[in-house]
């Protein structure tokens, strides 16, 4: 794609997108208040567009700013269906950090998140971040052909024994080949959305999102699950290159619609019957590039027309396909009790939640503190609220799925309970 036609799509921005940036140090998981958020458009670095501040938790209002029409991203063409901004974070104490090429497309949120390195620890400088453009609008290697189901022989080789979500991916950011390239120790939820976001645009039908983000995850977990390269004597999960794998962006901003779904379905895979491993899942942009798996612009359309999630699986894979739940979720103190916690509700599991939030509470203190005495309460749901407002979840004072396995990532985070695996 030429720089004539980024620079052109720049100055025709009709429409309105909206975009928040979440600041934390890189020492545990604690919000930098009062950091300094300056919003430039790419390419105009004098022409400051917002100049923003963070609150107690680390985060700023969420701010509008201009983007290409809609229908840009409805269908294929020339012109960038989203706009570039340039963001410059400052904070006492802390090493400035340059965020360049956020995406921002029309009607949709996307949330930025930031990590400072404090001033006084001594590391190698950190590289700027440079997100890269988004695979549906820029010529990337084409995924090579392998088989959606790996064989598994008995020689020896490591392979789960059950479908785990990992709590971490490692990714290798660049070819398998390449030594010189780093990896990156990813929360494999984390993973999944910068994968989707940079993948398709969330824009798109809710379904056909859905459908998208079942076969990313289904893709990562066959890695996962048959030791693909591990087995080849590597020392990461997955890489970054769309030619062997799926585009993973160091720092890139993630869509909200997208989080909140992968938050709500990150348990689940694509399975075939009699076969063990997750599928992998091949799938392509299906106009440059065509492929024997899912069609990322035929899901589009399919989705236009009002088909469902599983009836595009179908469509692309097979009436034998269906959705999986993994049997176990890695790095959580405690898995998902099967029902919602609200307002009249009690036991063990309420008070660990409790539990939980306070100790998330103290390093973000908008949440109020509450009693963990095991009874669900209206100020325990005025504590599950405030925990949604500030990490992007419908704000209903109910602990469900998304909820509690949320209140689970962030608390291990900031209690540093269990250390990067794979």
């Amino acid at each position: 794609m030429s720089q004539h036609k980024l620079r052109a799509a720049q100055s025709d921005l009709t429409d309105k997108g909206r975009l928040q940036i979440n600041v934390t140090s890189t020492l545990g998981f604690i919000p930098v208040t009062d950091a300094k958020v300056t919003i430039t458009l790419s390419g105009q670095p004098d022409t400051v567009i917002e100049e923003l501040n963070t609150n107690i938790s680390g985060q700023t209002v969420e701010v509008e700013l201009p983007a290409p029409a809609l229908d840009y991203s409805l269908e294929p063409g020339d012109v960038q269906p989203y706009a570039d901004y340039d963001i410059s974070i400052t904070a006492p104490g802390y090493e400035t950090v340059v965020v360049e090429g956020v995406q921002v497309l029309p009607e949709v949120e996307s949330i930025q998140p930031v990590s400072m390195v404090p001033q006084e620890v001594e590391t190698a400088p950190e590289e700027d971040i440079l997100i890269p453009p988004h695979t549906l609008f820029y010529d990337y290697p084409p995924k090579i052909e392998e088989d959606e189901i790996k064989p598994m022989d008995e020689d020896g080789e490591i392979v789960l024994s059950r479908v785990v979500v990992p709590e971490t991916i490692v990714v290798h950011d660049g070819l398998p080949d390449d030594s010189s390239a780093q990896n990156y120790y990813v929360p494999y939820r984390d993973y999944i959305k910068n994968v989707a976001s940079s993948e398709i645009y969330a824009t798109w039908p809710e379904q056909t999102i859905y459908a998208n983000v079942l076969a990313i995850m289904s893709f990562t977990l066959n890695r996962v699950y048959t030791e693909w390269y591990r087995n080849k004597g590597y020392n990461f999960t997955i890489t970054s290159s769309t030619a062997y794998d799926q585009k993973w962006m160091r720092g890139r901003n993630i869509f909200s619609n997208i989080s909140y779904l992968v938050d709500t379905i990150f348990a689940n895979f694509l399975s075939r019957p009699g076969v063990r491993q997750p599928i992998f899942t091949s799938y392509c942009n299906g106009t440059t590039v065509t492929c024997n798996g899912l069609s990322q612009w035929g899901s589009k359309y399919l989705g236009d027309q009002g088909y469902s999630a599983i009836e595009i699986i179908h469509y692309y894979y097979g009436s034998n396909m269906y959705i999986n739940t993994a049997t176990s979720v890695s790095g959580v103190p405690s898995s998902w009790p099967g029902y919602n916690l609200t307002v009249g509700s009690s036991g063990d599991k309420v008070r660990q939640m409790q539990q939980q939030l306070n100790r998330i509470a103290q390093n973000y203190p908008a949440i109020p503190t509450i009693a963990a005495d095991g009874v669900f309460g209206q100020r325990t749901a005025e504590a599950v609220r405030s925990f949604q407002r500030i990490f992007g979840l419908p704000v209903s004072g109910i602990v469900d799925y998304p909820t509690w396995y949320k209140i689970s990532a962030v608390y291990v985070a900031v209690s540093r309970i269990s250390e990067p695996g794979t």
